[in-house]
Order: C-alpha cells, then sequence, then structure tokens
C-alpha cells in the first residue's frame, strides 16, 4: 500500500467490481478500498481489437486488475484487465477469498468469546500485523498450535481460535513438536542415541508428504518436529516416532520420554 492511507500502489493487482460499462471503458469500485474508484479504459480490457466490450464485462462482475497510474489527490485509479494473466488473476482471486472467509471465521469466533466489534477490529489488526494476513493467522494455527502463542498473543480465546482454524482451514501440511529425554550410560551411548533419531527420520518420506526432522538442544534434550498432511496423520506419527525412539532407546540399555509442545 502507498503512503496515502487506502490507496493501492501502482502495479498491485486489486479486486474490483464493474459499476457501470461505458462505450470507451468501464468504472469499477475497488472491493478493499471502500470509497475509491477505478477506470479500465477499453484499450486495457483485453489484447487486440474490442468491438463490444460487454462481450468481456459485465456490470457486478468481479474482476481482478492491474493498477497502471493513480491520481494525484488518490480519488480515482487507472486500471488493466489485460496485463493480468488467468494464473494470477486465479490466485489473487483465490487470496481475496480465503481473506473474506477469514473475517467471517473471526466474527463467529468474537460471538462465542463476547468480543464487541471494536475489540474484533483490534484483534484482527493485530493479527494481520503479526501474520502478513489474516487468513495466515488461521492456517498458522491449522498447521501448528503453537503459533499464536509464539506470536506472542495471550489469552482463553485462543483455544477457540485453534478449533476454528483446524474445523475450517485445510493448511498445506500440519507441524507438530515435540521434545526428547534421551539418556545411556554404555560406551557406545552416542551411537545409540544417534541410532534412535535416525530411526525416527527414517519416516520422512516424499511420497507421502511427511517430515521428520531431530534436533540436539544439549544432552539429554533434543527436539523432534513432524510435518504430514493432516492433523490424523501427523497424530499417529508421533505415536509411532515416539515408541520407535523409546525402544531403540530401551533395547540398548537406555532411558528416553517424549513429551509434546
Amino acid at each position: 500500500m502507498s503512503d496515502q492511507v487506502n490507496t493501492p500502489e501502482e502495479g498491485e493487482l486489486v479486486v474490483v467490481t464493474v459499476k457501470n460499462v461505458k462505450q470507451n471503458g468501464v468504472y469499477v469500485d475497488f472491493d478493499e478500498y471502500p470509497g475509491l474508484e477505478g477506470f479500465i479504459f477499453i484499450g486495457e480490457i483485453a489484447s487486440g481489437w474490442v468491438k463490444n466490450i460487454r462481450t468481456f464485462v459485465r456490470d457486478g462482475q468481479r474482476l481482478i486488475c492491474k493498477v497502471m497510474r493513480t491520481k494525484k489527490d488518490g480519488s480515482s485509479l487507472e486500471l488493466s484487465l489485460k496485463s493480468v494473466s488467468e494464473e494470477r488473476r486465479r490466485d489473487r482471486l483465490q487470496e481475496w477469498k480465503n481473506e473474506q472467509r477469514s473475517f467471517q471465521l473471526l466474527k463467529v469466533l468474537g460471538d462465542k468469546v463476547g468480543w464487541d466489534e471494536s475489540t474484533r477490529n483490534t484483534m484482527s489488526e493485530d493479527l494481520i500485523s503479526a501474520f502478513g494476513t489474516l487468513y495466515a493467522s488461521f492456517e498458522e494455527a491449522a498447521m501448528n498450535e503453537s503459533s499464536i502463542i509464539d506470536a506472542g498473543f495471550e489469552g482463553e480465546w485462543i483455544k477457540e481460535f485453534i478449533e476454528i482454524a483446524i474445523e475450517n482451514i485445510i493448511p498445506p501440511f500440519v507441524e507438530i513438536k515435540g521434545s526428547l529425554n534421551l539418556s545411556i550410560n554404555i560406551e557406545n551411548g552416542v551411537e545409540v542415541i544417534r541410532d534412535a533419531l535416525q530411526s525416527a527420520e527414517n519416516y520422512t518420506s516424499e511420497e507421502d508428504e511427511i517430515s521428520v526432522m531431530c534436533f540436539y538442544d544439549g544432552a539429554p534434550e533434543y527436539r523432534i518436529v513432524l510435518k504430514a498432511p493432516d492433523f490424523k496423520t501427523a497424530e499417529d506419527l508421533w505415536v509411532e516416532v515416539s515408541n520407535t525412539i523409546v525402544t531403540t532407546m530401551e533395547d540398548n540399555g537406555g532411558q528416553a520420554a517424549s513429551y509434546r509442545d
């Protein structure tokens, strides 16, 4: 966003709704910038000659356009429809839909925990500031239950937020973190611990979109991070991996304990 309040930058892809179709172009309203008007000159509607502009656009249609030029007072912008590829159009429209859905989910949360509109708006701004978009905050919560707390938020509402995220957002992957306490008092103890951790990382599978990584925090403490396509897979994986590590340690005379973060 530019220095001017509520004005997109030149080159930005914006979501607009067709307000009025003229012979020489189209007037649109900005969905994300209330009160702002844009104009798409007929030469920016499509590549090549446009015989009938209504063949390409209609009143009330939602479009993804590129900002070409901005009036000095910021009251109106010149836009291009033809400069946006089909792939970028789909991605930007999905991004907008995700954000709209997230605001609805936050309203549901607010109603459940008793927020007024002012509190909800403040929380929305704080989450966007922390995660970039409101949707990203829900997506992170669906992937990693500790992400909201890790970002510095606190309160009873977080539990409800996570539940709503898990129920409504399909993340690209789910992440579970845990801690390991491994100890063994034999000559080749280091090798046993290494083998135990390696047995866990062997569960990694690109085909199944599963990743298992172990980290050393300082003996006897270790960390484990699991990534899976969904929570059930991640939870089952955590149980199996933890049992494998504990069994490997105990079979070789060591001790092991695992804890979910």
